[in-house]
């Protein structure tokens, strides 16, 4: 219990370090965010370290509790290195999308090939089967390898269109580690790296640095990771259903753009300003309202899911509310 205490402790003054020394630290690493007057308008060009920090979190906290033995805090061996090239190679092309802004197509590439490399490694990642909650057998996958590459590319990229608005994709991410902790999946690893991401919302609330695609795509690795091994691994863990239900407002809020884009003969990955938080900002013009109401979306689905209540209804439930928002703040916006 010491050895925890302590690396709490560490964790909490180097990030707190970071954060009164961060203009110092950008000035030295200068890979900034700079407005374009169309999709990025912020007013002045911000740091794109967000996803460098967690990076470099991830790695100490992996290499700290293995140094103290604490490695029932941790992922097995092979799934610790799962996690640590895949987060890599997400943060890596992330990073040169940042730096280039790279080709759509190009990007997706990068993505499915990362990906394509670390299941070639590691064949374990592969799920077998998947269990849904108000099915009474279990679905064994006849193309996992597809549908792993298929899955890992979709959550990274709607991981990256939530990240649209300060603080939404901390806020939301550090919500999906609070359910780790509660639910006993390595709460001492998620729990460290909860204290980088609080430290890292206030920096990117002062509007001083940004996610980016490779803090985005970063987050999207740990999570779809995490949430095989808890499949793999534990007895109460989530049901397939489940993760969707968790997931559900990034998933569907991606599926709507991708589906206006192909109708109006675009890229469904070119970036445009319909996205949730766009639209929601319209009407309230206000940017801590617009995060309370995304967050309350993507928290309530998942209380929903404590009481016992069919995932089935809560999906029907949740599409309901999201269309009916988004109904709403146009309509509010067309009035005015």
């Amino acid at each position: 219990m010491s050895e925890i205490f302590f690396l709490i402790s560490i964790f909490f003054v180097l990030n707190f370090l970071i954060l009164i020394n961060f203009k110092r630290i950008e000035k030295k690493i200068f890979i900034f965010d700079r407005p374009d007057k169309k999709l990025k308008k912020h007013h002045r060009p911000v740091s794109l370290l967000g996803g460098s920090i967690i990076l470099i979190n991830l790695y100490l906290i992996i290499f700290s509790l293995k140094l103290f033995n604490l490695e029932n805090s941790i992922f097995d061996e092979k799934f610790t290195y799962i996690i640590i090239l895949l987060s890599t190679l997400f943060f890596i092309v992330g990073l040169i999308d940042d730096i280039k802004n790279l080709d759509h197509s190009k990007k997706l590439l990068f993505l499915v090939l990362s990906v394509t490399f670390v299941i070639y490694l590691f064949p374990e990642i592969k799920l077998e089967f998947i269990k849904i909650s108000f099915l009474q057998k279990n679905y064994f996958f006849h193309f996992s390898f597809f549908f792993m590459i298929l899955s890992f590319a979709l959550l990274a990229n709607a991981m990256n269109m939530f990240d649209g608005i300060n603080l939404q994709l901390i806020l939301y991410t550090s919500f999906v580690f609070m359910i780790f902790i509660i639910k006993g999946f390595l709460p001492i690893f998620f729990i460290l790296l909860l204290i980088c991401f609080v430290f890292l919302g206030v920096l990117n609330y002062r509007n001083q640095i940004f996610l980016g695609d490779g803090g985005a795509y970063l987050i999207s690795a740990i999570l779809g990771i995490t949430f095989i091994y808890q499949y793999k691994t534990f007895t109460n863990f989530l049901l397939g259903d489940e993760v969707f239900i968790i997931l559900i407002i990034p998933a569907l809020d991606m599926l709507r753009l991708f589906i206006i884009r192909l109708i109006k003969k675009k890229h469904p990955f070119k970036g445009d300003l319909n996205h949730l938080h766009h639209i929601v900002f319209k009407f309230t013009k206000n940017n801590n309202l617009t995060i309370a109401i995304s967050l309350l979306l993507c928290i309530f689905p998942t209380f929903l899911l404590l009481l016992n209540i069919k995932t089935y209804f809560i999906f029907a439930f949740t599409l309901l509310t999201y269309i009916a928002l988004i109904i709403y703040c146009k309509a509010r916006v067309k009035k005015y």
